[in-house]
């Protein structure tokens, strides 16, 4: 969990602004607003969500599996960024 430790402002600072784009939807759902708009500030809020989600595990897959930096070209290297990569483009 040293990585949440250590970049714990920065994803305190994205939980924030995710709280704020929640904010909007409410608004948006309390004034009636229209359904495209709303629909856009949900996807927004799930990108950032989804933001939020691949930071955390990133370094879930980073920090405690690599415990010293791997050389990219080997095979342990690439595994771990082809997992990294997989995520990524999961959550996107």
């Amino acid at each position: 969990m040293a990585h949440l430790i250590r970049d714990k402002q920065k994803l305190i600072a994205r939980v924030r602004r995710i709280g704020g784009q929640m904010d909007a939807v409410e608004r948006a759902l309390v004034q009636e607003a229209d359904c495209d708009e709303t629909l856009r500030l949900i996807a927004s809020a799930r990108g950032a969500m989804n933001g939020l989600m691949f930071e955390v595990l990133e370094g879930f897959i980073r920090d405690p599996i690599v415990t010293r930096p791997l050389d990219p070209k080997s095979e342990d290297g690439r595994a771990v960024e082809q997992l990294v990569d997989v995520v990524r483009a999961y959550l996107k």
